[in-house]
């Protein structure tokens, strides 16, 4: 883990988002597979992370009559949760071995503990690549952490350290589909390895786009926009609510310099309960497949370039191109030539009703749905509009 480049955020991706537009091009050529939807916490039934207590009756304190309304919730809010925040640090070695040239360097982040298993949640890009990993909780003890599973594609991993049970605080979600813009938020990390730090702030906008770290062609989706104020370091920690329920994870700014400038994202609570199931379980999110594989993105919709043969789509009756084959007469004899007839693929314009204009809308629209699931895709078929019944299937 490079300390410049993975302790909050990216400075590329930071200088990408300051316009918060991303061009994309008009031929799109991806797997399409989608993110499969899972309750959480399924794995964690036995212990899930315990309700969120009145804020009003957590704390009683003598100093809290002397406070303000808003300073008690901050006060109350910091108090509950911050004894389930952790410091992340890593060590990730640079070079050849047998070239005799190794460096190594050290990054850090935040994470939030998610039951009394030991298990850890932090973003992807703070521990990808790391060789060590060692988790420190509120108490100042620090452990070992090895990584579950990790979805690069969501910015999400799983840790587990093996650490007393009473030592362990989950932390309460809540619901990001649920936030509005003005609502008030808090952000509690690690900023430059200061532990358990508390910025406040509000959302500052709702439903925005980032680049996914593992396809830039792919978007994560409803990305929390606040004003808190976080820095490298913070990546992976808790962003709350009012009643100290995770309602996302901090992991990126828009910056020029590196440090906050009042533009941070976290990923929605929503898509990280999605995923965490998966990755406890099996140590990777495995999404559902559709069967189609290649897609040209136009202005009216996707043109199916490339169906996985006896798979669902085709299975379904969906068409791709059609090759042709016509024998010619040259100089020296017949040869055959084979020509790709893309008029006779199909066209998806909708799923499920929803209108589809790029591949990030057709995965988007799929990532609500479980292998076995039963999708309708809308077609243009010869000039006529056609609903073909889909059933996905487990992809790989």
């Amino acid at each position: 883990m490079h300390r410049r480049v993975f302790l909050c955020v990216c400075s590329v991706v930071a200088g990408a988002l300051t316009a918060l537009v991303w061009q994309r091009p008009l031929l799109v050529e991806t797997p399409l597979v989608a993110q499969e939807t899972v309750p959480w916490p399924a794995t964690a039934r036995a212990t899930p992370p315990r309700p969120a207590a009145p804020l009003a009756a957590s704390v009683q304190a003598p100093e809290l009559a002397e406070l303000t309304p808003e300073e008690r919730v901050n006060v109350l809010v910091y108090q509950q949760a911050n004894r389930s925040v952790v410091n992340i640090n890593t060590t990730a070695v640079q070079g050849e071995r047998f070239l005799l040239f190794e460096v190594v360097s050290e990054g850090e982040g935040s994470g939030t503990v998610l039951d009394r298993q030991g298990h850890v949640l932090t973003n992807f890009h703070v521990v990808d690549g790391a060789r060590q990993i060692r988790v420190t909780l509120f108490d100042g003890k620090s452990y070992d952490a090895k990584l579950v599973g990790g979805d690069i594609d969501t910015d999400v991993a799983v840790l587990k350290i093996e650490a007393p049970p009473e030592s362990l605080f989950p932390l309460a979600f809540g619901n990001s589909s649920r936030l509005l813009v003005g609502q008030r938020v808090f952000a509690i990390g690690n900023p430059f390895g200061l532990e358990r730090t508390l910025s406040t702030g509000i959302v500052s906008s709702l439903n925005r786009s980032l680049p996914s770290r593992g396809n830039p062609r792919r978007t994560i989706k409803s990305i929390i926009q606040i004003d808190a104020a976080i820095n490298p370091g913070n990546s992976g920690g808790p962003l709350l609510d009012s009643h100290a329920r995770m309602i996302g994870m901090n992991t990126a700014i828009a910056s020029r310099s590196g440090d906050s400038a009042g533009v941070g994202f976290a990923i929605p609570v929503d898509t990280i309960a999605r995923v965490l199931p998966q990755l406890i379980q099996n140590g990777r999110v495995r999404r559902p497949d559709s069967g189609i594989v290649k897609v040209y993105q136009t202005d009216r919709g996707l043109l199916i370039s490339t169906l996985v043969p006896g798979g669902p789509a085709e299975r379904a009756g969906l068409q791709g191109p059609r090759t042709r084959s016509e024998v010619r007469r040259g100089p020296f004899g017949s040869y055959t030539v084979s020509m790709i007839d893309r008029s006779a693929a199909d066209l998806i314009v909708a799923v499920d009703g929803e209108p589809i204009k790029t591949a990030d809308d057709f995965l988007n629209a799929i990532e609500s749905k479980r292998a076995g699931d039963q999708v309708v895709l809308t077609v243009i078929r010869g000039g006529q509009q056609l609903h073909v019944p889909l059933r996905l299937e487990a992809g790989e």
